[in-house]
């Protein structure tokens, strides 16, 4: 009776332990989740099937302080952080806050490049996993995004796509994204990330 019974609560405590995985929501973070001096740095890479390298590199952003506002880095540019944690409020975003698995939503994006060419992304998205991944930054609990669809742009360009998307709440952002679109292949990894102690 008392082997049961302990069989018992022992299945009951790990089946709670799945259940709390699946039922994490997470909000979308805020201007004091943001510490001066916390830092990513991203390597990337993207080749055709024919094995051209389009891109290969690294992306490193940061906290900073100017005149007492919090900014991040990117490229030469410091954008404010309010900006970075303002809700969205499109009906189409990139991320549906809060982040819960088995939302389902649909991703809308218009772009003009620097060429005048303008664009667009249409996916539907879906939060599969929220479990530990592993890149080469280290080990985080991390939602898997997956976003199906098609770019186009005003050149005549359409090719279907797939991305898949890390979010790791404890770096506020993505860990690795994966991209499959026409015949290209793209991979962005966060190598590095620090926050002052």
């Amino acid at each position: 009776m008392k082997s049961r019974f302990l069989i018992s609560l022992v299945v009951l405590i790990l089946s709670a332990c799945n259940d709390s995985t699946k039922s994490v929501i997470t909000q979308q973070p805020t201007l004091a989740s943001y510490t001066i001096g916390e830092k990513w740095v991203w390597k990337y890479k993207g080749v055709t099937t024919e094995g051209e390298v389009r891109s290969d590199g690294q992306d490193a952003r940061e906290i900073v302080s100017s005149d007492g506002v919090l900014g991040m880095t990117i490229g030469k540019d410091t954008i404010p952080v309010t900006e970075i944690v303002k809700p969205n409020e499109s009906e189409t975003p990139k991320y549906d806050w809060p982040l819960e698995v088995g939302k389902k939503w649909k991703y809308e994006n218009n772009w003009t490049s620097q060429d005048g060419t303008t664009g667009k992304q249409s996916q539907d998205a879906e939060i599969l996993s929220y479990q530990e991944e592993t890149v080469e930054a280290g080990t985080f609990m991390a939602y898997t995004i997956k976003y199906t669809g098609k770019t186009t742009n005003s050149r005549g360009y359409s090719a279907d796509e797939t991305e898949v998307w890390l979010y790791a709440p404890d770096v506020k952002t993505f860990i690795k994204l994966t991209q499959d679109q026409g015949d290209f292949h793209y991979v962005e990894e966060l190598i590095k990330y620090s926050k002052p102690e």
